[in-house]
């Protein structure tokens, strides 16, 4: 219909996020959904094919993304994101991989019918899940943090090695059966890896000092970072093929380490190019597909070497790997069972399908198919499972959304004592012992640590917590903190209280983009709730019905009563807010805050009925 390129890219740019907004609105997986419209779009239906559209910057498009993929992903690694993990990690990215890719090799050889050569490049690269698929399951799956640790840090460590170790093997190949490459060829390789690691480190280095020392100003900082990761990426790449990967999550993890606050300002930005990015290039590849392609995969032995590299291959590898580790065998379980094949597999798997069958090997055509058989099926199988899997063997986050209450009072520890009561997990953080003194008498869960510090985020785990009330006796600081969260948290689900209403001073004078939501009502100022729960009003539960509607509830209401929140049947909490008033439906559960006229009444009639 529309024959041009500008069309191309805005159903590919509409297609990978509406895939992201399927997913996150239907809880599914959004790598399956981008799966399927690539394929719908692709060859099924035929509106586009990205491969022959873009033509010869179709490769290098795909790579640069890659690229910028994966360091984003790198820049996540903290070592101290690790601590009580490094031995299972270094274990499952060593001796794993390594499994890993002998088992696969074998497996492409025996199973798969291709010759022991081109079995043995493809099994380096299936070691390989990475970012681009890991990382979307593991935001969807709120898993506990070890087994998340673990599967990160192998998804984006073991990433690039996969593709080297392919080209090693590839090396091999040509070694043994190329007279014009020597055991020169084979050592440059090794010096070309080792360059791409030096450079990758030293322009960590180069950014981090320039960052740090104010020799770029503020608005350039993420422009200069992703040129110069494109710059690392390209130079190592020119040098030897795939070596750029390495160079990219090397200078990642240096700069993740250096704890640069400038590269944790950029958080947002890095995290919204990614997801853009990868949302982009699975479209683009799985469109790219032919029907071919999608036919051979229906043949009896790739079917079967799927099914081996799903049930045998990565459980043995993992459970092997980890012998002598304090994983639990839940952990092992898991691990072993979750490892999706994305973007990177796909990439240079059509590499070496072409590069092979240059070189004479005619079994590499098939390459493509393998290779996507592959990515679908873990894909599907991964995605659909891992929250499910996760459940059952105790390593997921309770589906309940949390709320984490910043600073401790009389009010929050009274409403932090009602969300517990109704089994909604909760946690008050403050920096001061003697303010959480009320929290730990009534035995709230609480954390005593400065929110904004850095130390914290390594501390506290924030996935059990969708929703955040800043409410500290100080406005400005409230505010800050609702700022901080809004990449982790969504501004949605970020409230504050007011401390005070004179005017001038009202929060609600500044721009909605700063602060939280404003809780409650005009009255309920940090100052009023703390001072009504001291004079003994309570949290009242209060069940809407269709005998008892809501308006009738309003109407009922005593006149001082605060409405604080509604529960839904699901679990989900909506806060009452100055600027949207919630209507509660039969099934849903109203809190409020209310004098205690009824509890007063209840004692009277007692000490009544006692003197008579």
């Amino acid at each position: 219909m529309f024959d041009s390129l500008l069309f191309d890219t805005m159903l590919i740019a509409a297609l990978g996020i509406g895939s992201q907004w399927v997913g996150w609105r239907f809880r599914i997986p959004a790598i399956v959904v981008m799966s399927i419209v690539g394929l719908l779009a692709g060859p099924i239906l035929g509106v586009i094919n990205p491969s022959e559209d873009f033509g010869e910057v179709f490769k290098p498009l795909i790579s640069l993304a890659v690229a910028i993929i994966l360091f984003e992903g790198s820049l996540s690694l903290d070592f101290r994101e690790v601590r009580g993990l490094g031995r299972p990690v270094f274990r499952i990215v060593t001796i794993g991989a390594f499994l890993a890719w002998i088992l696969g090799s074998l497996a492409a050889h025996y199973v798969a019918g291709l010759s022991l050569a081109v079995a043995f490049v493809i099994g380096g690269l299936f070691i390989v899940t990475g970012p681009t698929v890991i990382l979307p399951l593991l935001r969807q799956a709120k898993l506990k943090p070890r087994p998340a640790a673990l599967l990160k840090w192998e998804g984006i460590v073991v990433d690039p090695f996969g593709a080297l170790l392919a080209v090693f093997a590839f090396e091999i190949i040509q070694f043994f059966s190329n007279d014009d490459v020597t055991a020169m060829t084979l050592l440059m390789f090794f010096l070309a890896s080792g360059f791409a690691t030096l450079l990758g480190y030293g322009c960590a280095k180069g950014l981090g000092y320039i960052f740090e020392n104010g020799h770029v100003p503020e608005f350039l900082k993420s422009p200069v970072m992703f040129g110069v990761v494109i710059a690392c990426f390209t130079v190592a790449d020119e040098i030897t093929h795939e070596t750029g990967l390495l160079a990219v999550t090397a200078m990642g993890i240096t700069l993740a380490n250096m704890h640069i606050s400038s590269i944790q300002d950029m958080r947002h930005f890095k995290e919204n190019i990614s997801i853009l990015l990868t949302s982009a290039v699975f479209v683009m590849l799985t469109a790219s597909l032919t029907k071919e392609t999608l036919l051979q995969i229906l043949d009896i032995n790739i079917l079967a070497f799927v099914l081996l590299m799903l049930f045998v291959v990565r459980p043995l590898s993992i459970w092997l790997s980890t012998i002598g580790t304090d994983l639990t065998s839940a952990e092992k379980t898991f691990v072993g069972w979750i490892a999706p094949r994305g973007i990177v597999a796909l990439t240079v798997a059509s590499y070496f399908s072409s590069v092979l069958s240059e070189s004479g090997f005619e079994d590499a055509s098939i390459l493509t198919s393998l290779t996507f058989a592959l990515v679908f099926s873990t894909v599907l199988a991964h995605g659909f499972s891992i929250g499910w899997l996760a459940k059952k063997l105790g390593l997921a986050i309770d589906n309940q959304p949390g709320v984490l209450i910043v600073g401790a009072s009389s009010f929050s520890t009274a409403l932090s004592k009602t969300l517990k009561e109704l089994k909604i997990p909760v946690l008050i953080s403050d920096s001061s012992f003697q303010r959480l003194e009320t929290a730990r008498k009534a035995g709230i869960p609480f954390i005593r640590e400065e929110i904004l510090s850095e130390q914290t985020e390594y501390n506290l785990d924030m996935t059990p917590y969708e929703y955040m009330i800043a409410a500290s006796e100080l406005d400005s600081y409230n505010a800050l903190v609702c700022n901080t969260f809004v990449p982790e948290i969504g501004r949605s689900n970020l409230f504050q209280l007011a401390l005070h209403n004179r005017r001038g001073e009202d929060l609600e004078a500044m721009g909605n983009t700063i602060g939280g939501r404003l809780l409650f009502n005009e009255q309920a100022t940090w100052e009023a709730l703390n001072e009504k729960v001291e004079s003994g009003f309570v949290f009242r539960k209060t069940n809407i019905t269709n005998q008892y509607r809501y308006q009738q509830y309003m109407d009922e209401r005593h006149p001082e009563a605060i409405p604080l929140f509604i529960l839904k049947p699901s679990g989900k909490i909506e806060f009452f807010t100055r600027k949207s008033q919630r209507k509660a439906e039969p099934g849903d559960l109203v809190v409020s805050l209310t004098p205690p006229t009824k509890e007063f009444k209840k004692i009277q009639e007692k000490i009544t009925e006692k003197k008579t």
